[in-house]
């Protein structure tokens, strides 16, 4: 998940307001690329013609256009519960591995990062087994009816803990995603010829989509392991449309290398890759533009448009400090104009 530089001229509500709007239509607008990437993943997708584009056409036209976008609404309702559990548990993280100085290194703050990804990734598991049941299924007959209709039939049909099947894998593909994530780090100076601190927007966009790229390439294998664990159900038709028959993760990974070969670990990547940029590249403007909204409400820029300072207004005040401030000069000027005796 991409991360802004805090700024204090918003409020908390206001960083987590624009940071889920900011996933939201990155999520919608990418939506078509992720249900290629699961079912790719889970093994509806057979024969020829595996791509992206030819599986988006052929779901379009068995389910309609309205299939592309199947699990979609569950992905964006899970961002604000899964967004402010992964900030809580890096600031907790961030304590536990700041030492007495105060000082934290690099290393200390991407296992910080990516221990709250996994912590609110676990904590908010369920949905994500959810779009994926609601991926896989056919709209036409659809098993379940939405998020709240799945989350009660697989409880009742299948236990609670089918509710956390393949929780597993998101713990051990923590660690992969971690180490792509230093590696990518340690190599940005080498990369761009330049020190970190003099990078440019474009340079910065550019590392997130290449660690980006890195670490989900890297981790790749355990999502595929966990969508076909999320996916298989007895309860389903044709057990979810699993490829593979396992009983567990290790026999999982087993039984894809045995079908397909070690590559079929990464079924679906294409489609994850082709995702990167245009999610990044929405999510950072789409933030920037609901940013810039609030810092005009707040009265810091004088227009939505651009970052035009408002003239006389101390940019280091805290939102709260610079309407107590309006506030104050505003009853100053009240009483200056009343009439006196």
């Amino acid at each position: 998940m991409a991360t802004w530089r805090r700024d204090g001229r918003l409020t908390g509500g206001q960083r987590l307001l624009c940071a889920g709007l900011a996933g939201a239509l990155s999520l919608s607008l990418t939506a078509p690329l992720e249900l290629a990437t699961v079912l790719a993943q889970v093994g509806v997708v057979r024969g020829l013609g595996r791509g992206p584009w030819a599986t988006g056409h052929r779901v379009w036209r068995a389910e309609g256009p309205r299939a592309l976008w199947k699990g979609n609404a569950v992905a964006c309702l899970r961002l604000f519960p899964c967004s402010a559990v992964q900030l809580a548990a890096y600031r907790k993280f961030v304590v536990l591995f700041t030492d007495d100085l105060g000082h934290i290194s690099q290393w200390s703050s991407i296992m910080a990062g990516s221990l709250a990804g996994m912590v609110s990734t676990v904590v908010t598991y369920p949905t994500d087994l959810i779009k994926t049941r609601l991926i896989v299924q056919n709209m036409l007959e659809p098993s379940y009816r939405g998020l709240l209709h799945a989350f009660s039939t697989i409880y009742q049909q299948e236990g609670f803990l089918a509710l956390y099947r393949g929780v597993s894998l998101t713990v051990v593909g923590a660690l992969p995603f971690s180490a792509g994530s230093l590696l990518v780090y340690m190599n940005l100076e080498k990369i761009w010829n330049g020190p970190r601190d003099q990078f440019s927007l474009l340079q910065n966009f550019a590392n997130v989509c290449l660690a980006a790229a890195v670490t989900q390439t890297l981790s790749f294998p355990f999502d595929t392991v966990k969508r076909k664990m999320q996916a298989q159900s007895p309860y389903l038709p044709h057990s979810g449309g699993v490829d593979v028959h396992f009983s567990g993760a290790v026999d999982c990974f087993r039984q894809i290398v045995k079908a397909q070969g070690v590559l079929g670990l990464w079924n679906g990547l294409t489609a994850n890759l082709l995702k990167i940029v245009p999610y990044f590249g929405i999510m950072f403007s789409t933030f920037e533009f609901c940013k810039r909204i609030c810092l005009y409400q707040n009265g810091y820029i004088l227009s939505p448009l651009s970052y035009k300072l408002t003239p006389g207004v101390d940019q280091s005040l805290q939102p709260q400090e610079l309407r107590e401030l309006k506030k104050f000069f505003k009853m100053r000027k009240l009483k200056s104009k009343k009439p006196t005796l």
